[in-house]
């Protein structure tokens, strides 16, 4: 096969991409910055000709989906995603896209179950001599979908950094091909407070030399990495790449030294962040990228020497009971990899578990330690899978301990302002 002829033949407009799209087919999107932008835009445009297309992707950041906050697309487009940030979260109360609950390590695999694909656009670097792509900047579904899809059409993006591990894609796997130069979708560090700096100062105290971690994205995960370079010999094992881990590594701190899975490697499903994050996987033997049914397996994630998982919250209540997707009932994030990293590290020999949160909401009007939960509100970890929790106000360990302990130690991490009205809810519930 002569790659460059092949490429060639492939080779097609957006346009003639997007008219291949048919009424009542569902279409798989990469995601964050590997979104097909130019393909999803264009989409659009077919409103008045299509019905009833899904678009199942994830955490889409607005990126080529601005069309989905117009009601008038109702029952012509229908996009469903695993992960909501604020885009999702508006397009929701608009009746144009709904959630699909799940866990990060199935969004490769079980998905497609239920979700079989007709077409899959994804993203890609450009082709090299010996005719291979790389999916450069995420791997939590896409190249499970790409090899599942009856159509597969690839968006190359000269921008996107060619980067090592399973990202590699033959053009004899793909249908066809479309070109679209644009700047990489970047979202830039979220600054921490004093109130994050305080919660990241507890978490450091948590994480012993030569673990490996696995952090988020936001003031706390930016606050945690901050607190952490004084460490020695920390290794990666994420779903999520970020600006952090590359001060880190640049530091000297994660080295991958003592890892006992991909040792002196840092390994993830996806990447975002700014150009410093991008540039930095670019051709970076030290990053493999794996699909997320892999790094997100508990049972891979435990083979880590000392794994210590770091999720976020917005909420727990006093038996342990942690909400980090929703708000009450109004679907405002995802599971993700929560719960999967959360067993993947207590299982881990020497492994650690920690949730993160502020202690108050809303301008510190509201406590986010609470007697019971809201209704409607989603759990996400449950209690008996809870290991440490952490506000700004202290540690708890609340794993293998009675309720009464619990309330205890939850009251004596809540924000003073809320601490007696805990007790006293508390008593009236049977807790303490």
């Amino acid at each position: 096969m002569n790659v460059q002829d092949e490429y060639r033949r492939k080779l097609i407009s957006i346009d003639e991409a997007v008219k291949m799209v048919k009424s009542g087919q569902t279409i798989g999107a990469a995601m964050t910055a590997s979104t097909p932008v130019g393909l999803l835009s264009a989409l659009g445009k077919r409103r008045d000709e299509l019905e009833n297309v899904r678009i199942i992707t994830a955490l889409t950041l607005g990126a080529g989906f601005d069309y989905f906050l117009d009601p008038s697309m109702k029952g012509h487009f229908l996009l469903e995603s695993l992960f909501y940030g604020g885009y999702e979260r508006k397009g929701h109360a608009l009746g144009t896209v709904s959630f699909i609950p799940s866990n990060g390590r199935d969004w490769g695999g079980l998905i497609l179950a239920n979700n079989p694909l007709d077409i899959f656009w994804g993203t890609a670097s450009p082709m090299d001599r010996y005719g291979y792509f790389s999916l450069s900047l995420s791997l939590s579904y896409e190249k499970d979908w790409l090899e599942a899809a009856k159509l597969v059409v690839l968006e190359i993006n000269p921008n996107l950094p060619r980067t090592y591990g399973d990202t590699h894609v033959h053009i004899s796997q793909v249908d066809y091909i479309v070109e679209n130069e644009r700047p990489l979708i970047e979202i830039p560090p979220a600054e921490p407070d004093a109130i994050d700096e305080a919660i990241g100062a507890y978490v450091a105290e948590l994480i012993e030399d030569g673990s490996t971690i696995q952090l988020g994205i936001g003031g706390i995960p930016n606050a945690i990495a901050r607190n952490l370079m004084n460490k020695k010999d920390l290794g990666v094992h994420t779903e999520m790449f970020t600006d952090g881990m590359v001060d880190l590594w640049e530091a000297g701190v994660i080295t991958g030294r003592k890892k006992t899975l991909w040792p002196g490697k840092m390994v993830g499903a996806f990447a975002l962040g700014t150009r410093k994050l991008y540039d930095f996987v670019r051709e970076n033997l030290a990053v493999e990228f794996q699909r997320g049914r892999i790094t997100n397996d508990p049972c891979v994630i435990a083979q880590n020497y000392k794994m210590v998982s770091i999720n976020t919250a917005l909420q727990i209540d006093l038996t342990g009971q942690v909400v980090s997707e929703s708000i009450g009932p109004v679907q405002y994030s995802g599971t993700g990899g929560q719960f999967e990293t959360a067993m993947g590290a207590q299982k881990s020999p020497g492994g650690k578990s920690i949730i993160a949160l502020r202690s108050t909401a809303k301008n510190g009007t509201i406590s986010t330690i609470v007697p019971s939960l809201p209704a409607g509100a989603r759990v996400t970890l449950t209690r008996a899978e809870v290991d440490y929790v952490v506000t700004e106000y202290g540690i708890a360990h609340l794993k293998g301990r009675s309720i009464r302990d619990r309330v205890k130690l939850l009251i004596s991490i809540a924000h003073p302002d809320f601490r007696e009205e805990l007790r006293k809810e508390a008593q009236m519930l049977e807790l303490s």
